[in-house]
């Protein structure tokens, strides 16, 4: 959304950890957020996290996917500039970094939060909810579109480090060419491109090279969700559900769930 250029490196992390931004000015670390559903900040357009003397960073959302998705749990993120760089509009470079890097096993026993019972959260005509479920963390996501080239799209992932990889990391974040003009004037979407972005107009797909899959939009709803829940600060164990999700309804629904120490607990 800034435009600004970026550098930002993956740093390993000790057990217990979680994801932290380490946020550097001039080579020096100025500011650490943790990725924590008590730092959100803002969620227009994209989530965006913060510490109480005002450093923010944006659009962390497909880098916490590709970390959960990859099932790593303890990273330090270093980055120069108040926003994670954009890269093609999906997770897919963040994880080729990562796989080539490589992951390491570490000795502390793997926690999660494990949802003991339904959850639900409905805003205006979108609906969330996350459930108990035995196998593992799965998401379900359905979307509505009025154009043509998008249409009614459903999705659902059982989420494994090798699914992530080849049905959700390529899936990238996307848009339409008539609100350009309207998020331009509000700063956001200053560094998009057919180069990051899905791009439609009213009947239509404008990017020559065509989609990655033929539901892109619904598996990146599916990414996006990933990356936000991922701020409950633990792998969760159960089912979360979306009907024309966004990052606001993400939060809510993981908000409630967090609120209500009945319907969750930690488990090893």
């Amino acid at each position: 959304h800034s435009g600004a250029s970026v550098t930002m490196v993956l740093h390993p992390a000790e057990a217990d950890t979680g994801y932290r931004f380490l946020i550097s000015k001039r080579g020096r670390i100025v500011a650490e957020i943790p990725a924590h559903i008590d730092h959100v900040k803002n969620l227009t357009l994209c989530t965006v996290l913060g510490d109480d003397s005002g450093v923010t960073i944006s659009t962390v959302e497909h880098l916490l996917a590709a970390l959960r998705g990859l099932s790593i749990d303890n990273c330090y993120i270093e980055v120069d500039a108040r926003e994670v760089p954009i890269m093609d509009g999906s997770s897919a470079a963040f994880v080729a970094a990562i796989d080539q890097a490589g992951i390491v096993s570490q000795s502390a026993s793997r926690r999660f939060i494990q949802v003991l019972k339904p959850v639900q959260v409905a805003i205006g005509d979108s609906f969330g909810e996350l459930r108990p479920h035995t196998g593992g963390f799965r998401v379900e996501v359905e979307i509505d579109f009025t154009t043509p080239a998008i249409g009614r799209q459903i999705y659902a992932l059982d989420l494994e480090p090798e699914s992530f990889r080849r049905e959700v990391s390529r899936a990238r974040t996307f848009g339409f060419m008539s609100d350009t003009a309207r998020l331009w004037s509000a700063g956001f979407a200053l560094g998009a491109s057919f180069e990051n972005s899905v791009v439609f107009d009213e009947d239509r797909l404008l990017n020559p090279e065509g989609l990655r899959y033929s539901d892109e939009c619904v598996r990146h709803k599916v990414l996006d969700a990933i990356g936000d829940l991922t701020l409950a600060g633990l792998p969760i164990l159960g089912a979360y559900r979306s009907i024309r999700p966004g990052h606001k309804l993400n939060h809510a629904v993981l908000t409630a769930l967090l609120a209500d120490r009945s319907a969750w607990r930690v488990v090893e």
